[in-house]
């Protein structure tokens, strides 16, 4: 359909907010994705479980852990072995406090991979708990049975 003027001249729209628009939700999607990245790392398979469902509202102040086969834990793209893990807790605990907040108020969500020994993780909650860290959320994939 054809839009005309009053002097029967064609009309024509602007598509600069449309386009403008666009690239506005482009850039926001890129954002977001990257987001969503940080938190995962390809080297975790994380186990299955009936019971996994999406956390019901976003966590305080989250501390991701990942936790290999080789019962090493990858931090921020570091590989370091859950004796040494102390040191890096106790720094993450400082800069929280330089936030005003308090350890026990962040939320330690641990990533371990399924063939990972039990024992490693809950040594690596141990270390979490030394540093005055308190609330923890294990991650598992969802069992979807159809």
């Amino acid at each position: 359909m054809k839009f005309k003027s009053s002097d029967g001249e064609p009309v024509g729209g602007d598509l600069t907010p449309m386009i403008d628009m666009t690239f506005q939700l482009i850039a926001f999607f890129m954002v977001l994705i990257n987001f969503t990245e940080a938190d995962q790392n390809e080297k975790i398979q994380l186990p299955m479980s009936e019971l996994a469902k999406p956390p019901d509202q976003p966590l305080n102040e989250p501390i991701t852990l990942h936790v290999t086969r080789a019962g090493r834990v990858i931090f921020y793209g570091q590989e370091i072995a859950i004796n040494d893990m102390g040191r890096v807790l106790s720094r993450e605990a400082r800069m929280l406090r330089n936030k005003q907040k308090t350890p026990g108020e962040a939320t330690i969500i641990i990533r371990a991979d399924s063939f990972s020994k039990t024992g490693q993780v809950q040594e690596l909650i141990q270390v979490c708990q030394e540093n005055a860290f308190e609330k923890f959320a294990l991650r598992a994939r969802e069992d979807v049975a159809y």
